[in-house]
């Protein structure tokens, strides 16, 4: 991936090089608020390229922009997406080639007003039709989701020792990976559905009639709605994004999933149960996350275009001096041990 600095002539080049339609628009840079893309508005259009820092599925180039096209093809006709547009293949000029896709006008969430929104709008995910299990790649559908999640948080948990997290943090996180892999011992499972697996609340954009888009579609499988409804509504997902920065009452977070349970109708039902330890499971996945970034972000920048690079050379300094903040907010055995409390009194909540 080329510099920031040089990224508006280079996706220039790749547009000429594809004798793209748009190649003569004029390419007007975005803020840097993500560690996995740039985003480049070509004026005029309607349009956005999407060009990869990296891929945070581990895949090659091509293989990330195919995910990430499945991504956008699937979620489209619920509606709350951005349209596809077209695909630049990897090329000398774009590496990790790019994604061409609508541009959604509107403004960040604001919370909690916009919240029944976006769980509106993940809720008009969920509900899409699932496919045969044969029609599924290439998105991730794994034979038991739950399991499969346990061990992509266990890996990510490797890190919290380099991390120098505390012994309460350690501690904590080390409880909740046991009741995670008790409750895959259970052999009841809540119903899958296509769920986006990246659906905090800086990831919308909400329309002037006032439905939520969710524009950041890159890490979608086929799992449980729970783990959306987690990351919409969890303290580390709702201060995270400086635009839609917003800390929950238990109330407001309680009500977003009745709001969901009502958008999904009996679809919900078998869910309910779910709510809490799936909950859990989406706080410990981001988490470890955070110690994963700790550690991976000091390395150097790789030179290859395929996989994960966390390197904070990627990225602009104030978005690394953002991200490592909150790092080290969520990695506070004081934010641990709030976020763990508020578990309990979430599942008291949905009960009553």
């Amino acid at each position: 991936m080329s510099s920031r600095s040089s990224l508006l002539s280079d996706l220039q080049a790749a547009l000429r090089r594809a004798q793209h339609p748009l190649r003569g628009c004029e390419l007007q840079a975005l803020p840097d608020k993500g560690l996995a893309h740039d985003h480049v508005r070509l004026v005029g259009s309607g349009w956005l390229a999407r060009v990869p820092k990296q891929s945070q599925m581990g895949l090659d180039a091509a293989h990330n922009l195919a995910y990430q096209r499945a991504c956008f093809e699937r979620a489209a006709p619920s509606g709350h997406t951005p349209a596809l547009h077209g695909v630049l293949p990897p090329s000398d000029h774009l590496p990790r080639g790019a994604l061409l896709v609508q541009a959604i006008d509107g403004r960040p969430a604001r919370l909690p007003h916009d919240l029944g929104a976006i769980v509106a709008a993940l809720a008009a995910i969920h509900a899409l039709p699932l496919p045969a299990a044969s029609q599924r790649a290439p998105l991730l559908a794994a034979a038991d989701p739950l399991r499969d999640l346990h061990q992509e948080i266990s890996a990510q948990a490797q890190h919290l020792s380099a991390a120098r997290v505390s012994p309460a943090v350690a501690t904590a996180v080390a409880a909740e990976l046991q009741m995670l892999a008790d409750l895959c011992d259970r052999v009841e499972r809540p119903p899958r559905h296509l769920i986006a697996f990246d659906g905090h609340p800086g990831n919308f954009i909400v329309r002037d009639e006032g439905s939520a888009v969710l524009v950041d579609l890159e890490k979608c499988r086929y799992s449980y709605p729970g783990l959306d409804l987690a990351h919409a509504t969890l303290y580390t997902s709702t201060t995270w994004d400086v635009e839609t920065h917003a800390v929950l009452s238990l109330n407001e977070v309680a009500s977003a999933y009745r709001t969901w349970r009502q958008a999904m109708g009996s679809a919900a039902d078998a869910a309910q149960s779910w709510a809490v330890p799936l909950r859990r499971a989406m706080w410990l996945w981001s988490v470890t996350w955070c110690a994963k970034w700790r550690v991976l972000a000091r390395q150097p920048l790789r030179a290859s275009s395929a996989g994960e690079d966390w390197s904070e050379e990627r990225s602009g300094s104030a978005l690394i001096h953002h991200v490592r903040d909150r790092v080290d907010h969520y990695l506070s055995a004081s934010v641990v041990e709030r976020v763990r409390q508020e578990f309990e009194a979430l599942e008291r909540a949905l009960a009553a």
